[in-house]
């Protein structure tokens, strides 16, 4: 048997009951044959064994009082993954869904994306249970002052620096953060997404969605085109969604469709993004809110008929699984062109596979998305330094960090023999260096 097919035997084996983790691994592992074969060294330092293990799993319970007065207790998890190439780093996902097959999922995958950047931060991931949605902020300020009262044992500004993720938007990065500083008595870079007030950065708001399009600008842009004139369809309607939109309007796109939990919008004269952040930004409402107020719109139950809707360029920017099979197919027999993720993970495997075979530019979300780990890092950089970047400082520099993340898996993707299969270019790209790091540290 093969040292890849071992590995993931074995993996499987030892962690039961984890179908996300496991499908991760699988799309990781599989990939990395090439790289194995030419470095046989690997195998005898047990290395794919250890980048599959997380260095530390953190479990917890988080009590909390609601306003009613009832206790409630939900569960609480920190995965440090991989701390390889700096400290971990990984947002923190507040969703009912949350279990430890996910995190070990998203954490997994957070160490290639957080190499691709370029910048020196290890992967890791966390997050509960517990779903802010419908609760005031009383509520959710008791949860989260519970939640970090545990996690601030476990992290730190040189070990782990969590971020915000689905359900954890500024108003819970707050709290996470008082109750961390008020426990610890320091003000230091322990969590990113921070207020402007106190030691945010600029463009870390816009920064996974802005970061989306650069990075499929510069594959429209190798290939001659642009997205002037492209029909969009973007899934999810939170900061990734909303920011992805803004950025492909102001470059000629015309965004037609986008959707939230309950349902999706479309609008064949092109969203107006001023309604949307009024509804989901100002107002905290419901996407349905859009038809009702704009004439053009016409509202959906449910969320997978979006993929329906004819485009040229698909930016799922929502949850992990959200285009299968099927869905794949029917973007392609409506003409997609380019898909490129702006959610973790957002297209199962056989999903991609359909994309790949049908020739579709498909950019996985360990590259396309990274904008907003990007944007942490920078944010981490400059709190280090007590600096603050100006607005145009930080986006020029996330441009040029995805820019030059495309070049690099196009790059490896053409060295190992897979041109145009930016799933292989990103996986490789993005172990090389952490595989260097860890072969550099001996087994530890």
């Amino acid at each position: 048997m093969k040292y890849v097919e071992k590995v993931l035997e074995n993996l499987k084996k030892q962690n039961p009951n984890e179908p996300e983790f496991h499908q991760a691994a699988t799309e990781i592992l599989s990939t990395l044959s090439p790289i194995v074969e030419k470095h046989p060294e690997y195998e005898a330092a047990g290395l794919l064994e250890r980048f599959v293990e997380p260095e530390r799993v953190v479990m917890f319970r988080v009590p909390w009082v609601d306003d009613s007065g009832k206790v409630h207790v939900n569960k609480g998890y920190r995965v440090q993954f991989n701390s390889a190439i700096g400290p971990y780093k990984g947002g923190l996902r507040f969703h009912p869904n949350v279990n430890l097959s996910i995190i070990k999922f998203l954490g997994l995958e957070q160490i290639l994306k957080n190499s691709l950047t370029g910048l020196p931060i290890g992967g890791g991931k966390g997050g509960s249970d517990f779903d802010p949605k419908g609760k005031s902020d009383r509520e959710v300020m008791a949860f989260c002052q519970s939640f970090m009262t545990e996690l601030y044992r476990h992290i730190g500004a040189d070990t782990d620096v969590p971020a915000g993720d689905i359900g954890v938007g500024a108003r819970e990065i707050g709290y996470l953060f008082g109750q961390y500083k008020r426990i610890r008595d320091e003000h230091v870079g322990v969590l990113t997404g921070r207020g402007l007030t106190y030691g945010g950065s600029l463009v870390r708001t816009e920064a996974t969605g802005y970061g989306l399009i650069y990075i499929t600008e510069e594959a429209l842009k190798v290939r001659s085109d642009s997205f002037k004139g492209k029909t969009v369809v973007i899934s999810g309607s939170g900061n990734v969604a909303i920011y992805a939109c803004e950025k492909a309007q102001s470059l000629g796109a015309k965004v037609v469709a986008m959707y939230d939990s309950d349902g999706y919008i479309y609008d064949a004269e092109g969203i107006k993004l001023d309604v949307i952040k009024d509804i989901k930004e100002v107002k905290r409402g419901r996407i349905k809110e859009y038809a009702e107020r704009v004439k053009t719109a016409k509202y959906t139950e449910g969320c997978k008929g979006i993929w329906t809707v004819p485009c040229d360029v698909a930016l799922p920017c929502a949850t992990q699984n959200e285009i299968d099979e099927e869905s794949a197919k029917t973007l392609v027999k409506n003409g997609v062109k380019y898909v490129a993720e702006g959610a973790n993970m957002p297209s199962t495997l056989e999903a991609i596979g359909v994309f790949q075979k049908n020739g579709i530019v498909f950019l996985p979300a360990k590259a396309a998305n990274a904008g907003g780990v990007a944007t942490s890092a920078l944010e981490m950089a400059q709190s280090s330094g007590r600096m603050f970047w100006s607005f145009e400082e930080v986006d020029a520099k996330l441009k040029n960090i995805m820019v030059n993340i495309y070049h690099n898996i196009d790059s490896a993707a053409k060295e190992y023999g897979f041109e145009g299969n930016y799933v292989m270019g990103a996986n490789i790209a993005g172990f090389m260096k952490v595989a260097t790091a860890m072969m550099a540290h001996g087994i530890v």
